[in-house]
């Protein structure tokens, strides 16, 4: 007879007598087990079942009641829904897949999600939104909660183009009230770029901004056309009319610095996939017209661009409108308006691409060929209308005193003969008489006006180029001052007998602030002439104090033009000022009028040639650097705080003391460590911050001891302050 000790331990061993079997516990078993099913069906009511098969005609239990644990009385045949889920209006079935969902797992998502919920209205708050409570509720908890179940909130705010867009951080944002200016309606996103939103209502002032604002300055988009439809065209147009209109955008002074990054990104993705659309073209005339702002010129493509869009356009036969099928891999049948919008975007792409080759000093990729030389009657499908026609005329005009004046295949620089010279200014003093005349005569806006004072500006900058002892030297000075202070008199003051249709391109600057970037580069060109005469011996035979007046008066206006405060043309404003002001300190009597004859000396002979009418610029820049920064004498740490021209006292920018990021070249140039091109100004791809870190880059341009390309611009303003777009605040009052 066995002891009760040892049937124990036989019953604790495992067979074979090996170590016994421990006993699964009922807590370690999953939720979908088969052991959690078989307690459900227990606790339901169904019989045991054998050997892990469930018995025939065994009862089961809906989901609803599976989920709870609870008895079910549900009929399978014919299908009769439970008491249970009749009582609470639940939906009662029977899956065979069903699955328990943990409570602690759900609580743990929704945990995430009030955590997540409360960032995004903290993060709301921070920007100008309170919480509008319920009158009810006074807790903002209840008010979120009864605001997010609301039928009228969820059909309201809905997104009606793009469901996809409207998300939690939308929801989050439908229960904001923005105190500012009263009443605030939800915004509905209407297009996305990496992340970058705009709504309805941006979307709406943007585009009546553009056709109000700066279509004038460049006719060529159908004002009738709605966003969708531009979209709908090539999503990099609409963009590009979007980052345009955003560079004077009063409700969000941040909209173009938040877009310049994706925008960057989407233009080179478009061209490097080559584009196949001829709204390609246009996007790109918008984009050489008014380029994205940057401090420096070496992170400005914009001649790049003006070579890509001659190249596109040609590339999809825009030059030969009637026989796009040569270009074309199936077959194009356009109607008359096709054919005259294909007309009209080659001729605004010759307009564009000869405004860049004039303002940059290069050669112009221009194709005026038969399309353009051909007019058929204002009925044609070839008619661009009187604005377009007077531009492309203006145009035409610059092309050919740029080839003839600075295309001389005898002269290592390109630069005509003095008597060579001399002969064109001649004719092409005729030629822009007859010029104005005719443009003048079609009755054309202030702004076509303005192009062609520009015009007679490029033409008579030609006057920097002469001896000083050519016998017409003084006569061609004074045609450049002349035409100087027209164009300066005509964009800062206006035409009183223009049409009353135009008045408004006279009010609040318009002309400055809406200004295209070739507009922009005359006006800098007319105060460096200014600035040069000024301070010549040439001031002694003008009205000095009138000069002197135009030229502050010059000053201001390119900075308002500036877009971002510390860009390009702030900065060369700033730079302009502290040459004016040293050369009055050295001498501030050598050059008022003083009753005797001036002494022709060749003090306004230029250096830098090979930049046909821009030269000037580019030669005063590097006057300033010789004869300024790198001696100590200037720097451009005054950019919060601009410097008056005339200023008695000793500003920050005519100080002895050198901001670290405008060191001489006898001082190393530290890394500023600013963020990669993801984030800055630039509109290049990659970015490329060139920023210099040693005297050996600055040494190798005094000594020409490097092959690297350079370019006077370059040299002042590349890796000096490549601005970040994040951080660099807009301009105050623009």
């Amino acid at each position: 007879m066995e002891s009760p000790e040892f049937s124990a331990g036989m019953r604790n061993q495992g067979p074979n007598g090996g170590p016994p079997k421990r006993k699964r516990s009922i807590m370690e078993s999953s939720p979908a087990s088969t052991g959690d099913n078989d307690r459900d069906e227990r606790d339901d009511g169904s019989p045991e079942t054998k050997g892990g098969r469930r018995l025939p005609g065994v009862k089961r239990a809906c989901n609803e009641c599976r989920q709870q644990k609870l008895r079910c009385d549900v009929v399978q045949e014919p299908f009769s829904s439970c008491s249970r889920c009749n009582r609470l209006h639940l939906e009662c079935k029977i899956e065979s897949n069903f699955k328990r969902v943990g409570k602690r797992s759900k609580h743990a998502e929704m945990e995430k999600e009030i955590e997540r919920l409360r960032r995004a209205v903290q993060s709301a708050k921070s920007q100008g939104f309170v919480v509008d409570e319920d009158d009810d509720n006074n807790t903002p908890g209840n008010a979120t909660h009864s605001q997010l179940h609301s039928p009228v909130i969820n059909s309201h705010y809905s997104h009606t183009r793009n469901p996809s867009l409207m998300g939690s951080d939308e929801a989050v944002s439908s229960l904001l009230h923005l105190k500012r200016g009263g009443s605030y309606a939800m915004p509905r996103i209407v297009r996305e770029l990496e992340g970058f939103r705009i709504t309805e209502d941006d979307e709406g002032v943007l585009f009546n901004d553009y056709f109000h604002y700066y279509h004038p300055f460049l006719p060529f988009l159908n004002p009738h056309q709605t966003p969708d439809q531009y979209y709908q065209q090539y999503p990099l147009l609409y963009w590009a009319i979007v980052a345009v209109a955003s560079r004077r955008y009063g409700h969000d002074r941040s909209f173009l610095t938040k877009l310049s990054s994706p925008l960057t990104r989407l233009l080179w993705t478009t061209i490097g996939e080559v584009p196949q659309s001829y709204f390609a073209v246009k996007a790109l005339c918008l984009l050489c017209t008014w380029p994205l702002p940057t401090s420096t010129s070496s992170s400005d493509p914009t001649h790049i661009l003006g070579g890509v869009l001659m190249k596109t356009a040609t590339g999809l036969g825009l030059h030969r409108p009637n026989h796009m099928n040569d270009f074309s891999r199936v077959p194009i049948e356009l109607n008359k308006e096709g054919l005259h919008d294909r007309i009209k975007t080659w001729a605004v792409a010759n307009i564009v691409a000869q405004a860049v080759g004039t303002g940059y000093g290069q050669p112009a990729t221009t194709l005026y060929d038969w399309t353009l030389a051909t007019r058929q009657g204002d009925t044609s499908p070839a008619s661009l209308g009187p604005e377009l026609e007077a531009r492309l005329q203006i145009e035409r005009f610059c092309d050919k005193v740029s080839k003839e004046m600075y295309s001389n295949a005898s002269d290592p620089r390109g630069v005509a003969g003095d008597e060579h010279r001399a002969m064109l200014m001649r004719v092409y003093r005729r030629d822009y008489n007859e010029l104005a005349a005719s443009v003048l005569s079609k009755g054309v806006s202030p702004v076509v006006n303005l192009h062609l004072k520009a015009a007679g500006l490029h033409l008579r900058l030609a006057g920097f180029f002469d001896s000083n002892n050519s016998p017409n030297y003084l006569d061609d000075l004074m045609g450049l001052w002349r035409a100087t202070t027209s164009f300066l008199d005509f964009i800062l003051d206006g035409d009183p007998s223009c049409h009353d249709h135009y008045s408004y391109q006279y009010r609040d600057q318009y002309m400055l602030k809406y200004a295209s970037n070739f507009i922009q580069q005359m006006l800098v060109a007319a105060g460096f002439s200014l600035l040069k005469l000024l301070r010549s011996f040439f001031a002694k035979i003008i009205d000095f104090d009138r000069g002197r007046e135009l030229f502050h008066r010059t000053i201001q206006a390119i900075r308002t033009t500036s877009v971002i405060q510390n860009d390009l043309y702030w900065r060369l404003a700033e730079l302009m000022v502290q040459i004016w002001n040293g050369a009055g300190r050295e001498n501030p009597n050598a050059y008022r009028p003083d009753g005797t004859d001036p002494v022709v000396d060749d003090s306004l002979q230029l250096k830098v040639r090979c930049r046909h009418s821009m030269s000037l610029v580019f030669d005063s820049i590097w006057h300033w650097r010789e004869e300024y920064q790198a001696r100590g004498r200037g720097t451009l740490d005054a950019l919060k705080q601009p410097t008056n021209p005339d200023s008695a006292n000793e500003s920050s920018a005519s100080s002895t003391h050198l901001d670290s990021t405008l060191a001489p070249p006898s001082h190393g140039i530290p890394n500023l460590g600013l963020a990669a091109a993801a984030s800055n100004g630039s509109i290049t791809p990659g970015g490329g911050s060139t920023t210099m870190g040693g005297n050996q880059q600055l040494m190798g341009m005094n000594g020409f001891d490097t092959l690297d390309v350079w370019d006077p611009q370059h040299w002042m303003l590349d890796g000096l302050l490549d601005f970040n777009y994040t951080f660099v605040p807009p301009i105050e009052g623009a």
